[in-house]
């Protein structure tokens, strides 16, 4: 494990050394236009932590905290479409998936975490602006009255089967959407910030590790366990998908009432070396992940 973690750094470390000068890359001929941009000022705001908590083997509900976003918040006011998906295909930056029948102007669905995070790298390389999928913080910060609150009732029990049945019919018992298929953008609306369809139809992928919790006497909460191949995903509900699922209704679902759709909209890193960091590290995972 500390042998892992020594040769990630040095990968980060080469890639960021390397290709440094990456979010000044010529774009390529015919670029796609780019979706707006909802530019949100720093502000405080109520969040309900991600993750699975647990008190003497219990489960609880997740602590809500208000937080703080120090710095403004640059977020697409739709998900990426189908259309922009297919770009970058034909430019060879993502991988090929199936692409449904429903219109290209439509949000793009059946994307999986890590085809999400392959087209954030290459609308990068294309604008010279650092893209990348949204924190699950920073997702609710954006979604604003829109985001619902995931408190479920507990079980009351230690037994994980009937804790997931109770989140589930928890969640199963909420309104959902009236379509499967993906709809035009503004079919569900916009938020005070302006962005469209916010918990509509379609699920958006962030860029928060599913963690597990252990909550002692005292209230303080310490994670036990941190699974990067369990991704938070943002919708009607809150739900945690493995990374490499594209279609939630053939499984993947960590916890509770899987997603109907899986998409995905991005925010513009403002600080460019931590934005650099990121996604050195993601290509550092990648190349651990092909050498393991």
């Amino acid at each position: 494990m500390l042998l892992a973690m020594k040769l990630k750094a040095v990968l980060t470390a080469a890639t960021l050394a390397g290709p440094f000068a990456m979010a000044a890359v010529t774009p390529s001929q015919n670029v796609l236009t780019m979706p707006g941009f909802a530019n949100i000022a720093a502000g405080n705001f109520q969040y309900r932590v991600a993750g699975d908590f647990s008190r003497s083997g219990v489960p609880m509900a997740a602590p809500l905290r208000t937080m703080r976003l120090d710095t403004a918040l640059t977020i697409m006011t739709r998900q990426v479409s189908a259309a922009e998906y297919a770009r970058c295909i034909d430019d060879g930056g993502c991988p090929r998936v199936p692409m449904a029948s429903y219109g290209a102007d439509r949000p793009m669905v059946g994307v999986s975490w890590r085809d999400a995070t392959a087209y954030a790298e290459w609308i990068t390389r294309v604008t010279g602006k650092l893209h990348r999928l949204p924190t699950d913080a920073e997702w609710v910060f954006a979604a604003a009255e829109k985001a619902s609150d995931d408190v479920l009732p507990v079980s009351g029990t230690s037994d994980p089967v009937k804790a997931w049945i109770a989140r589930y019919e928890a969640e199963a018992g909420r309104e959902r959407p009236i379509a499967f298929e993906p709809q035009p953008v503004g079919t569900f609306g916009s938020n005070r910030y302006g962005l469209q369809d916010v918990a509509g139809n379609v699920w958006e992928w962030t860029d928060t590790c599913f963690i597990r919790n252990v909550v002692d006497a005292s209230g303080v909460a310490q994670a036990t366990n941190t699974n990067c191949g369990v991704r938070v995903v943002q919708g009607a509900h809150r739900a945690y998908m493995t990374d490499f699922i594209r279609d939630p209704r053939t499984g993947g679902c960590a916890a509770g009432v899987p997603p109907a759709n899986l998409g995905f909209r991005l925010v513009i890193e403002q600080e460019k070396w931590p934005g650099l960091r990121r996604m050195a590290e993601r290509v550092a995972d990648r190349m651990l992940r092909l050498l393991s």
